[in-house]
């Protein structure tokens, strides 16, 4: 059974998504939290496997109680609830320790999917949000000619291969391991590894995490 807490202060919400839940037999809605002090406690008295958190909440907002949880409770998993207009906040929540993000206006059916991937330990981001972040990244005013060559010349490397390069620059534009292998002519299986190999020599736990240290350390060209 798959432990499920709630945080969002519209009351709205937390009911419509607990209704949507209930239906599911592996799914069990264990609390209902209307800010990120309650979330906190309800984790420390439920153990949830996965939180949904909303951003915007009052008392404690849902990025500093993800970090608050994920420092406390390592075992759950954070996945933001979101809009469009909270876009900028999304690098802040990913650094706070949240594993993905759900759309506000998902369908229904949706959901139950989502939370049953994150529970594998999967990173969870929908398309939509992938090419908004990809297009606020692509929109960074560019580096002078000079300053980014200088930039590539004393850049960590972090020991990645020109192929493990190729593989980290498709996922940072929401490319899936199929996706992947048609581009490189590789096999599904042989992009797992390398994928694994980016992990481990970025030091990160997932994809998610792994583009924006890429990014931060200027291994990715915006």
């Amino acid at each position: 059974m798959i432990k499920i807490l709630i945080a969002d202060d519209q009351e709205l919400i937390r009911g419509s998504l607990r209704i949507v839940l209930r239906g599911e037999s592996d799914i069990e809605v264990v609390g209902l939290a209307s800010n990120g002090v309650e979330a906190v406690q309800l984790c420390k008295q439920h153990k949830p496997d996965v939180v949904l958190m909303d951003i915007h909440m009052p008392e404690m907002d849902g990025i500093e109680a993800t970090m608050n949880i994920t420092t406390h409770f390592p075992e759950t998993r954070v996945v933001m609830l979101t809009t469009f207009h909270d876009m900028e906040h999304v690098r802040e929540a990913l650094k706070a320790g949240a594993v993905g993000y759900l759309l506000k206006a998902m369908q229904p059916e949706d959901l139950a999917s989502s939370i049953r991937l994150v529970h594998k330990g999967e990173t969870l981001i929908p398309q939509e949000i992938a090419k908004v972040m990809i297009a606020e990244w692509t929109m960074k005013e560019p580096l002078s000619t000079n300053a980014a060559k200088k930039e590539n010349e004393t850049k960590p490397r972090f020991g990645l291969t020109e192929r493990e390069m190729d593989v980290l620059r498709l996922l940072a534009y929401g490319k899936d391991n199929r996706e992947i292998a048609r581009e490189l002519f590789l096999a599904e299986g042989t992009v797992k590894n390398y994928i694994s190999t980016i992990y481990s020599k970025l030091e990160v736990q997932d994809r998610l995490h792994a583009v924006l240290k890429a990014r931060e350390e200027k291994l990715i060209e915006s």
